[in-house]
């Protein structure tokens, strides 16, 4: 979580309704805040039958899903300076659908989604509750840094 790991950002719309909200100063700098490595990352904004298309194709599941992360040298063994490499795809209608459903702000989700990337494309995952618990502590502690609430404080019921 420092701010002196190189970053190489892309920041992608084609789905071009939170381009003026969602900016990408905002975005390198949610970024920025998950890194524990240097890392070339992607994040592009698509609409739901972009999303639908990337999660059925790559995991064989027919729906739009708020966040995908593609993390391309996973698992390799890498020079200890190599850049993790990833791109990120948050859906726009699913990710302004969850932030009404659970009273946050759009920038708030966003921030939120872009944090749990970043820590998938390093390799940090939630497939058992250790996982799930060290993951969802450092998210939590990262978004708390950039001065947004738990996302999981409502979700604990």
């Amino acid at each position: 979580m420092s701010e002196k790991n190189k970053l190489s950002l892309s920041v992608q719309y084609p789905d071009a309704r939170l381009q003026a909200s969602i900016t990408r100063a905002k975005v390198r700098r949610w970024v920025q805040a998950a890194l524990l490595a240097p890392a070339e990352l992607t994040i592009r904004f698509v609409a739901a039958a972009e999303g639908q298309a990337l999660n059925r194709d790559y995991r064989g599941k027919d729906y739009a899903t708020n966040v995908l992360t593609f993390a391309y040298n996973e698992g390799e063994q890498m020079a200890d300076d190599a850049p993790t490499q990833a791109d990120i795809i948050l859906c726009t209608d699913v990710l302004e659908r969850e932030a009404a459903e659970q009273h946050k702000t759009v920038e708030q989700h966003s921030a939120h989604l872009i944090v749990h990337g970043v820590l998938h494309a390093q390799g940090y995952d939630h497939m058992d509750d250790a996982e799930a618990a060290e993951m969802e502590g450092l998210e939590t502690a990262i978004l708390a840094a950039l001065g947004i609430a738990d996302p999981y404080a409502d979700a604990a019921g």
